[in-house]
This record gives C-alpha cells, sequence and structure tokens, in this order.
C-alpha cells in the first residue's frame, strides 16, 4: 500500500458524516445516509479538499452494534465510489474488536480507519501503543490516530513520536487541553512534513498557517459549498477574509450546539442532522441516551442558519 499517497489524500475538509436512523423504530437509514455523502460529493467535496468519516462520533458508533458499523462504512464507501477519501471510525475498548473492525472496514471500502485511546478506564501511553501497534501489525490500511483527550488518555508529542515508527500511521487528528504548553502548535511544527495533521480544535486559520492538511467542521454537513469557499480563501491566504466567514457561521452553530449541552441533552451529530433537515436533506435523530432536539430547538436552528444566509429550505 502506498502510504505516501494516503498521507497526501487527507486534505480539506475531514467531514463526520452522520448516520441516519428510520423514525420511529431507529433502524439504520442507509438510503438516507447514502444521500448526504451523494450531496457533499454533488456540491463540490473530492479527493484534494475533503475526506469522508463514516461511523464516528457525529455518527453515532457508541449506540451502534458491531454489523451495523461496517454496514454504515459499506454503504459510505460504495457511494464515494472512490470519488473522495473514506475513514471508518473504530474507536472501541477492545484490541480484538479494533482489529475486527479494521479488517472489516478494509474489506468494505474504507482506505483508513480513526483509532483513538480506549475510553472507560484511564490506559497508560504504553497501553495505547500496544493497542495500535496490534492493529497496525495485522491490517494494511491506513492509520488516523485521533487525540481524544476528555475520553481517555491524552497523546503526548513524545508518544507521537513512537507512533510514527508504524508505517501505516498516515495522520493525526489532533486537539489539545494544554494550551499554556502550546502543544497544539508544537505537535503540528513537529509533525507536519511526515503526516497530514488533522485540526480538531476549530483553529482553522492558525493551524492551516502552520501547516495542518485538513480540519473538522460540521458544517460542511448542511453546507459544503460554505466550505469550498473557507479553503480557498486560506488557501490564497485571505486570512482576514476566512476568519471573518469562520465567525459569521462557524461560531454561531457552536454557540447553539453548547446551549443545547447545557439544557436538554449531550452527545454528536445531532445539530449536524437538525441543519441538514431545515436545508432539505435527509435526516433524523440520534439514538438514545442522546435525546430529540427536533422539537425544542428546530426554530433556533433556523434562526441561527437564515442570520448565516445558509440555504434554508422553505418552512
Amino acid at each position: 500500500m502506498d502510504y505516501q499517497q494516503l498521507i497526501d489524500q487527507i486534505k480539506g475538509f475531514y467531514i463526520t458524516i452522520p448516520t441516519m436512523f428510520r423514525d420511529p423504530d431507529l433502524e439504520l437509514d442507509l438510503d438516507a445516509t447514502r444521500k448526504v455523502v451523494e450531496y457533499v460529493i454533488e456540491n463540490g467535496m473530492q479527493t484534494g479538499n475533503g475526506v469522508i468519516l463514516a461511523g464516528g462520533a457525529a455518527g453515532d458508533f457508541s449506540t451502534m452494534t458491531f454489523d451495523e458499523r461496517v454496514a454504515v462504512t459499506e454503504a459510505v464507501a460504495d457511494q464515494a465510489s472512490g470519488r473522495i477519501p473514506v475513514v471508518m471510525g473504530t474507536q472501541t475498548t477492545s484490541t480484538r474488536e479494533l482489529i475486527q473492525l479494521a479488517k472489516a472496514g478494509k474489506r468494505v471500502g474504507a482506505q483508513y480507519i480513526q483509532v483513538s485511546c480506549p475510553y472507560y478506564f484511564p490506559h497508560t501511553e504504553q497501553d495505547f501503543y500496544e493497542y495500535v501497534k496490534a492493529v497496525s501489525e495485522a491490517v494494511d490500511i491506513g492509520i488516523v490516530i485521533y487525540n481524544t483527550f476528555w475520553t481517555s488518555t491524552s497523546l503526548s508529542l513524545d508518544h507521537a513520536q513512537r507512533m510514527i515508527e508504524f508505517n501505516n500511521i498516515v495522520a493525526i487528528k489532533w486537539s489539545s487541553p494544554r494550551i499554556f504548553d502550546l502543544e497544539f502548535e508544537r505537535m503540528i511544527m513537529a509533525y507536519r512534513n511526515r503526516l497530514s495533521i488533522i485540526d480538531n480544535q476549530i483553529r482553522y486559520i492558525q493551524s492551516h498557517m502552520m501547516g495542518a492538511s485538513a480540519f473538522e467542521c460540521h458544517t460542511i454537513n448542511y453546507w459544503p459549498q460554505w466550505g469550498l469557499n473557507l479553503l480557498n480563501l486560506m488557501n490564497a491566504g485571505q486570512y482576514r477574509e476566512a476568519q471573518e466567514e469562520i465567525n459569521r457561521v462557524v461560531v454561531p452553530f457552536y454557540a447553539l450546539w453548547r446551549h443545547i449541552e447545557a439544557t436538554h441533552t449531550s452527545g454528536d451529530g445531532y445539530l449536524d442532522k437538525l441543519c441538514m433537515e431545515l436545508v432539505g436533506l435527509p435526516s433524523s435523530r440520534c439514538r438514545p441516551p442522546t435525546r430529540d432536539v427536533r422539537d425544542e430547538y428546530r426554530t433556533q436552528a433556523r434562526q441561527m442558519l437564515e442570520q448565516c444566509g445558509a440555504p434554508v429550505a422553505p418552512a
């Protein structure tokens, strides 16, 4: 496998596609999920400016069975049909299951897996190292290391250095809680010429200037055209204009998300889905324990989108 090519293909937006479910039984709706994939591709996302993550946190991985996670990845990869790279979310608490997920992901067409430190127990860095080593040796697939410091052990710079000894480590999806250590900046500086760095801290301007190659942005799920414009501004060095766009569109989205987290429920992907419904895309609620947000927050979400200038469908 050409791992340098896999590194080079992680560019632009890292798109966390939500998994769609049927109302009211909440079984998988793979047709609707396929339509979302097609929507982002038809509206400009492709190899070179985007990567799709199937079954990540926004894709409800934590509420799906093993077979469902594989089915979602297969549907996404099949719909993408080589037009945009596909990553399978493989977060789990079991090394054995991680390897099984990685093998299944490769079989159904994913080019990459996303791996984070096992959650629930406070695992050590050596635990994480051996966890990644096991899947690296077992499956010939690109690996994206995801630093989920809020659920498990945080990845240090020294630990990252050990990780990239494995040939199939192609990217680090990066955010850091240690602001005063400038760890966010130091990771990009250390590895930007060896791996793809994916900004997961919403610091698009700074990380782009420093050499990050990809950026997680929920907005792309419902407004990919806006994302292309933002990427063009950053690539042209028009950082003031790009920051104004982030202030106008991304900041209100996260403000509403924080409000919902404080007043109603927790999880990921539910606000993406509500915004997708409001622009006329297939949508659904997330599975429990995340509660349905649609009735209570639809009006606020519509107002937010209209104020941003998003292409909202008629009520």
